[in-house]
């Protein structure tokens, strides 16, 4: 990367420097949060049916909502965070390659936003134990039907999409030097664990697990670059660009008529 180069990234930074600070931090965050799922997730095993569900989540409402991936909506926003951020820096490597990233990262965003059924399953459950036998059926298979959508084709569009989107920014990091090269490979081996998704069985499980040890390293090296360039800028206030001399008239008609 050239002087000019880096001059644009910093003026990039500068202008926005609240975004890329909030990725910094939203970086952080979901590491913290991935230690806390992987936490809950071994004291609290999630049900494995419907029915035991709806019994968590009229005994325990927070776990229930936790065990239907509460949380794991706040830690894809983090991500999506990280992304705008990421967006920002690597924006002079490539235009079109950052459109196309957050592109695929917001659809597929969009797509798991619509995939959990925390709040309904959580309004059945409390109608479950309300209702009579007959009832207590028809609700049983509506609650299969939420749990199959959260798990079904949108939430593999996602993992599908935000695999496309961390991939390019993988790529762009290794053609740029705002980040290290160990950045950029941290990210595409964070990208290629996403390609079996979680919900694709025992393979999927392992791959999703093991998808978040680059992920979490990749995302503190991330937060410390971030928050470096803040800094940087800070420091450094505003560059000026060296102009190109102006030539005056006299000059030029000095030129004109010795030639």
């Amino acid at each position: 990367m050239t002087l000019v180069d880096g001059i644009a990234v910093r003026d990039d930074v500068r202008e926005w420097k609240g975004l890329v600070v909030l990725g910094a931090w939203a970086a952080l965050a979901s590491v913290v949060l991935i230690v806390v799922q992987i936490g809950a997730y071994a004291l609290w095993p999630p049900p494995e049916t419907t029915v035991e569900f709806f019994e968590m989540l009229v005994t325990n409402p927070l776990l229930g909502l936790w065990s239907l991936d509460g949380m794991y909506i706040v830690s894809n926003l983090m991500a999506f965070l990280v992304y705008l951020g990421l967006a920002v820096v690597l924006w002079r490597v490539s235009h079109s390659a950052v459109v196309v990233a957050l592109g695929f990262g917001t659809l597929g965003m969009a797509a798991y936003m619509a995939s959990p059924r925390p709040v309904e399953m959580l309004s059945l459950a409390h109608t479950y134990f309300d209702a009579g036998p007959a009832q207590q059926v028809a609700l049983v298979a509506t609650g299969d039907g939420m749990l199959a959508t959260w798990m079904g084709t949108a939430f593999d569009i996602y993992y599908f999409f935000n695999l496309i989107t961390l991939l390019v920014f993988a790529v762009l990091m290794y053609r740029s030097a705002v980040f290290t090269r160990a950045t950029a490979i941290w990210g595409l081996v964070a990208a290629m664990l996403m390609a079996v998704p979680s919900n694709f069985g025992t393979v999927g499980l392992v791959f999703a697990l093991a998808s978040l040890i680059p992920w979490a390293v990749f995302a503190v090296l991330v937060a410390r670059r971030l928050l470096s360039l803040s800094t940087e800028t800070a420091d450094h206030g505003t560059v000026e660009r060296p102009s190109k001399p102006a030539t005056s008239l006299r000059s030029r008609d000095v030129t004109r008529h010795t030639s």
